[in-house]
């Protein structure tokens, strides 16, 4: 044990002792690290932020989608669901992306054409004013319930009822403001779903929210979608019935193999800087042989000579890993920052990635740290 301290002692004298090649050395790792755990986070806080956003709209909710562009279906044909006894409620709508206007402020949008009935299907909630009604449906007005992201980036306030914007060359007047959800969902503009067709200048509709009458209806409820779909549209290929745990299902097996690609193309870099490490070491193995043969020359031993440099290799490398996840925690706070989302260290990548710093001291350490120990004293001091 007093060995492994001495020996330490000795990495942390040497590593100090040449600064600047030490940085340069680390910077691989340094990098590589920060790669693995920035690139895992961001795809780790999204996939978070999608799965609570898809969970608070209920796990009594199905997704009806028509996925092939041959056959139009309009809001009637999805209404035909409501009439089976395992189905609560229908919210066919339409989706149609655009540009908000206000004064000289833009910004891109989801403008989702809606029914009255879909605040309360799909699970939004109002901050102020009023949702779409009936009545705007009748007569395709040009009234919107805005998220509250739209709120910031149009008005920069939340106080928008009455307030009116451009979009697709038409004058909408705010009527609602949308609660915060922390989602995709506080760009949205509802706005009535006759009026989106009007934009669309269509009257097909190609997907719906479709609520079962109590979480333990949700198979029945499926099946029955299922079954009016086949009637409506006579291909079981043209149409998809998914129910919220499914979506979650599908959503994590997507993610996670999106966060292994992004971990192992990020890993590459950290093998990168685990050559630059064996490198210098084989650069610092050569400047010190004087002082192998001298310690060689009065005992030590040569598991001392390459404990010696092992260590150093290590220190390296996990002084780099270390400086990394420092500079990820500040790298993360700033990217938050600037897209306006709270993301989180992933730990268990930050842990993964740091034990592969100490794997790659050891491997890339080991062949520098053998070369030194095999020296004699004669072959190391003639050497200088």
């Amino acid at each position: 044990m007093t060995m492994f301290f001495n020996s330490l002692r000795l990495a942390m004298r040497s590593t100090l002792a040449n600064k600047m090649r030490s940085f340069l050395t680390m910077l691989g790792i340094i990098i590589g690290v920060m790669s693995v755990i920035i690139l895992v986070s961001i795809a780790q806080s999204t996939t978070s932020s999608i799965t609570n956003a898809i969970s608070s709209m209920g796990s009594d909710l199905l997704t009806v989608s028509v996925t092939d562009e041959d056959i139009t279906l309009d809001l009637d044909d999805f209404m035909t669901l409501a009439d089976y006894d395992g189905i609560a409620g229908v919210a066919p709508y339409l989706t149609v992306s655009s540009t908000a206007r206000s004064g000289s402020t833009y910004t891109s949008v989801s403008a989702v054409g809606v029914t009255g009935d879909y605040m309360e299907i799909a699970g939004s909630d109002l901050e102020s004013g009023r949702g779409i009604v009936a009545s705007d449906l009748e007569w395709r007005t040009y009234t919107a319930v805005i998220g509250s992201g739209v709120a910031g980036d149009l008005f920069e306030s939340y106080d928008v009822i009455g307030k009116t914007f451009k979009m697709s060359g038409h004058t909408f007047t705010v009527v609602g403001l949308l609660s915060e959800s922390g989602s995709s969902n506080d760009s949205q503009i509802l706005i009535p779903l006759t009026t989106a067709q009007r934009i669309a200048d269509s009257t097909a509709i190609t997907s719906a929210y479709v609520q079962a009458t109590s979480t333990n209806t949700v198979d029945i409820a499926q099946a029955q979608a299922e079954y009016q779909m086949l009637l409506l549209t006579r291909d079981e290929d043209s149409y998809d019935v998914y129910n919220m745990s499914e979506l979650l299902d599908t959503l994590d097996d997507v993610m996670s193999t999106l966060s292994l690609m992004l971990g192992g193309i990020a890993a590459i870099s950290l093998l990168v800087g685990g050559i630059g490490i064996m490198n210098i070491m084989l650069v610092s193995v050569a400047e010190r042989t004087r002082e192998i043969g001298i310690r060689k020359a009065i005992g030590a031993r040569r598991s001392h000579i390459m404990m010696q440099f092992l260590i150093e290799a290590c220190v390296l490398s996990i002084l780099g890993g270390l400086i990394g996840l420092g500079l990820s925690a500040l790298g993360l706070q700033i990217f938050g920052m600037i897209a306006d989302m709270t993301i989180a260290i992933e730990w268990r990548a930050a842990i993964i990635a740091l034990l592969f710093c100490v794997v790659i001291g050891v491997a890339f350490g080991s062949y520098p740290a053998a070369k030194a120990s095999k020296m004699t004293p004669i072959e190391a001091l003639q050497r200088n």
